[in-house]
């Protein structure tokens, strides 16, 4: 969330920011600041009220003392008239600072001076690529032939089961699934992340303090008679570790992870997007997560996009990166980057990962700070990435390391998977 500080002193940068974002915030911003000066305000004349107050309860203590209860009993009727004007004055200042609230948390996180504007995916910019896609040439097949012809995947059992985007994973399937999953954990645990597993539900608190509500409130499944929500991702539950949490400076950065399943609604996707194994609404997905000082957190970020390139590489799968543009980043991010990897059958680029800096962004809403060397509190700053997300893994490998006679497992995959072949 956006300091009320930083609008009141940088209004104009704060608007030229977000513009990058292809966003008018001039509206928002000034709403905020007009409910701001409205609740200031308020809490003057309340401030000058109740020390008027104070002053007269202790004439009327004093006439008391004097005898003169006919002039403390009219000075208790102002009292009564102040009393009525500064329950007035809190009410009008608790309204304007609930109304400033409900206004400053609509407002996305500004994007970093290195950020494109720009606003839509053909204005992000492409920053490194690792092997070039090759065209199908009408031999690849798509993922969800393989797993069909290759039993790994059921897709209609699990639309049966529960529904579309719910499939099931079946034999060396399942297998491949969970030897990805050892395979990003264990190179986590090698990078310093200390792992964690989780709830899978979080509280509305926890969905606040990482950005996800209000503004994604309709993409997550939310269980209204214990007012939680399933997880969209790791991040949520792992970064609200964190939350009303003051750490020491050597105590920074805190490095952890986490393998979860996710769940997103998903809603209004359709078409090609969706086929297979492109968009489900339950999918596994490790993530890494830093909490960090605000001096370091691009050069962390910069170690976790080094951290998530090993992990395509030792996967054998082409990739591009993308350093996104405004318009195209998620509400909290100030950068980020998202990782593509090839679909040979699709012949198109699909997004497997994304790591972002969101800067104070998150610290802000989960009060999460900590004390430098003057003994001051500050916010830190926080960062995760997906490392990795496996459903399009999972249908790269697939389509990218697929022969006449199946699928080619990548070594550095075969320890964990136990096989290095699949075939029919």
């Amino acid at each position: 969330m956006l300091t009320l500080q930083s609008l009141r002193d940088h209004r104009d940068d704060v608007l030229s920011a977000l513009a990058k974002r292809h966003i008018d915030a001039t509206a928002m911003v000034d709403g905020v600041l007009s409910k701001d000066a409205e609740r200031r305000s308020a809490q003057t004349e309340l401030d000058h009220v109740l020390s008027e107050s104070n002053t007269l309860s202790r004439q009327i203590g004093g006439l008391m003392r004097e005898g003169k209860k006919e002039e403390a009993e009219a000075i208790k009727n102002r009292t009564a008239g102040l009393k009525a004007k500064s329950a007035e004055l809190k009410e009008a200042m608790d309204q304007a600072e609930a109304q400033m609230h409900a206004l400053l948390v609509q407002l996305p996180n500004t994007p970093a001076d290195a950020v494109a504007s720009g606003k839509t995916p053909e204005d992000n910019v492409e920053t490194y690529r690792n092997g070039e896609p090759s065209p199908a040439g009408g031999d690849a097949k798509p993922h969800w032939d393989l797993a069909k012809e290759l039993d790994l995947i059921d897709f209609d059992l699990g639309a049966k089961v529960t529904g579309g985007g719910f499939p099931f994973y079946k034999g060396k399937g399942a297998k491949l699934q969970r030897g990805l999953i050892r395979f990003f954990l264990d190179r986590a645990d090698d990078a310093g992340y200390t792992e964690y597993i989780p709830p899978l539900m979080i509280n509305a608190d926890s969905g606040f303090g990482t950005g996800q509500l209000p503004d994604k409130e309709g993409q997550m499944y939310h269980m209204p008679e214990d007012d939680l929500y399933m997880i969209p991702t790791a991040e949520v539950p792992l970064t609200n570790i964190f939350r009303d949490v003051v750490l020491s400076a050597d105590q920074l950065p805190q490095k952890i992870c986490g393998f979860t399943p996710c769940f997103r609604r998903e809603a209004g996707s359709y078409g090609k997007d969706v086929r297979g194994l492109n968009r489900l609404h339950q999918f596994d997905k490790v993530e890494i997560v830093q909490v960090t000082h605000p001096d370091e957190s691009y050069g962390t970020l910069d170690t976790m996009v080094e951290h998530v390139k090993g992990l395509l590489e030792g996967l054998e799968l082409p990739y591009r990166i993308l350093r996104l543009c405004g318009g195209d980043m998620g509400f909290t991010a100030a950068m980020t980057y998202d990782f593509e990897v090839w679909s040979a059958a699709q012949e198109r680029w699909l997004e497997v990962s994304s790591v972002s800096n969101f800067e104070t962004f998150q610290a802000n809403r989960l009060k999460c700070r900590f004390k430098d060397a003057d003994g001051k509190n500050k916010w830190v700053h926080t960062l995760n990435g997906s490392a990795l997300a496996l459903p399009r893994i999972l249908a790269a490998l697939m389509e990218n390391h697929q022969d006449h006679q199946g699928i080619r497992i990548p070594a550095a995959l075969v320890p964990f998977v136990g096989f290095d072949r699949i075939d029919a």
